[in-house]
């Protein structure tokens, strides 16, 4: 499939899907991300689920590469009420200042970059000091697990169809290691399978 229509054709199936994965995480969301206040980045918005659990008053700016996902956002920033600035930014380089932004969110974000030591190096560059970074994520079953050997399998076809999406990641010790103090972080399964392990939590810069 060419790039371009494979990124139309999942901006499409998100739009479709994410209300039924945003659902169980709704709980989980509404605690974190409740919380933001400033000026917050969204890394990989998608189609704009999280603007239901935003405060009031924040300065958004989403970072979303895949221009086929801007219209689904735009069209459900109006629903919510929140004025939004969308930008075709990879994760690697967020073409933002240093220490400028207040809250750095990421839903389901850091399975599918190519670069996510690069990705969370440049969060600790753009967050103030003492800013933070909000993060949902499935990550890689636990080593030695049917679980991971599974993920590890399905790789290649996985990421086909899921934007480059990796399974087997293991993005919560890439968090832990990446030099933000402190770190919290909790761990959780939700029924989706190959995806089913999770983590959430706040880092702090």
């Amino acid at each position: 499939m060419p790039l371009d229509l494979s990124k139309r054709w999942f901006a499409w199936a998100m739009w479709r899907l994410a209300p039924r994965y945003d659902a169980l995480l709704a709980d989980r969301k509404r605690e974190l991300l409740s919380q933001v206040s400033g000026t917050v980045v969204e890394i990989g918005p998608g189609t704009g689920t999280n603007f239901q659990y935003f405060p009031r008053g924040i300065r958004w700016i989403g970072l979303e590469p895949n221009r086929h996902m801007h219209p689904y956002l735009r069209r459900a920033a109006k629903s919510a009420g929140v004025a939004v600035e969308i930008r075709q930014s990879r994760a690697e380089d967020l073409e933002l200042n240093d220490e400028c932004i207040d809250t750095v969110v990421a839903t389901a974000v850091l399975c599918t970059v190519q670069n996510p030591i690069r990705v969370l190096q440049e969060v600790r560059r753009v967050l103030k000091p003492s800013g933070r970074f909000v993060f949902i994520e499935h990550v890689a079953g636990e080593r030695g697990t049917q679980l991971r050997t599974l993920q590890r399998i399905i790789q290649p076809v996985w990421s086909c169809v899921a934007d480059g999406c990796h399974p087997a990641r293991d993005t919560a010790e890439l968090i832990t290691q990446a030099g933000f103090r402190p770190v919290f972080l909790d761990s959780f399964r939700i029924p989706l399978g190959p995806a089913s392990p999770h983590i959430a939590g706040i880092a702090v810069r």
